[in-house]
């Protein structure tokens, strides 16, 4: 009975897809044409998901304003379904925040204030207290003990498994929320700005938008389009990092982009190095 019923769910779910749907996968497995029942392929991954299922997400196009689900693609659940650990992405934003921030805040030390080059009384005679300069720190007018000096910087670095898990925590959190979307690539038709905020504004993906691609080099169209809009990025998979995520609420991966940040993610997370296994080992409770 439970059989029939989880197939007559499917054909009810799935008769609004077209029977050329394509599900692309990575490594040797081939492209799929969907027929009836969906079915996704395997992934060449070298990690194997072990104890959750990938997750499957639609590819989308960017070629249409309208969105047309191109097939299915599967991401490795040890990078976009981790547990979300905000303390993790906290620290993350603290210390790009910090990282960046110089204070230009500064203070005259006794040494630098002008005047005081003599003593203001004697020493002794007069029953006033001993003082040998006017620009001493207890003189109104006089140096800062201990005050800020200019070009301080505040960078520090978070350990290199924190970095990770930032990454994994963000990540998985936006596919939670339906805010992380899978293109096929970055070509428009046309390089007119109002072609892609009419896209956005149709799919709901504002207000601010993260486009991340595999390399620094995208298409013409869509450098154009987004040079003059100030809450469109485009970002290499190289520069993903968490506060941008955070910043933009929608997250948009190519294809090539979101197989590469798996690949390089599952490599770190099971490096071979002894300094870094150990620190990976975290209570996800």
């Amino acid at each position: 009975m439970t059989s029939l019923l989880v197939n007559s769910f499917k054909k009810l779910c799935l008769t609004s897809i077209s029977r050329s749907t394509r599900v692309y996968s990575t490594g040797n497995s081939p492209t799929v044409h969907v027929s009836h029942n969906l079915s996704v392929v395997q992934k060449g991954w070298k990690i194997l998901p072990q104890y959750t299922k990938p997750r499957e997400v639609w590819i989308e196009n960017l070629d249409t304003i309208d969105e047309n689900k191109l097939g299915l693609f599967q991401l490795h659940p040890l990078v976009f379904a981790a547990s979300p650990r905000i303390d993790i992405i906290h620290r993350n934003v603290i210390w790009q925040r910090k990282v960046r921030w110089v204070s230009w805040a500064h203070t005259k030390t006794r040494a630098e204030v002008r005047g005081g080059g003599r003593k203001p009384w004697p020493q002794k005679g007069l029953g006033r207290a001993r003082h040998g300069s006017i620009r001493s720190p207890l003189w109104r007018g006089g140096g800062i003990a201990h005050g800020p000096r200019s070009g301080k910087t505040h960078f520090f670095m978070l350990p290199f498994h924190v970095r990770i898990h930032g990454l994994t925590s963000t990540l998985s959190a936006k596919l939670a929320q339906d805010d992380l979307h899978i293109v096929k690539d970055l070509e428009l038709p046309t390089n007119e700005p109002e072609y892609l905020l009419d896209l956005i504004e149709k799919r709901n993906w504002g207000p601010s938008v993260l486009i991340v691609d595999e390399n620094d080099v995208v298409p013409r169209n869509i450098a154009v389009a987004t040079d003059s809009i100030q809450h469109i990025n485009i970002m290499p998979v190289y520069g993903l990092n968490v506060y941008s995520m955070l910043k933009h609420d929608t997250l948009i991966l190519t294809l090539s982009a979101a197989e590469r940040i798996e690949e390089r993610i599952l490599n770190h997370l099971h490096s071979i190095d002894s300094n870094k296994s150990t620190a990976f080992k975290l209570d996800q409770v």
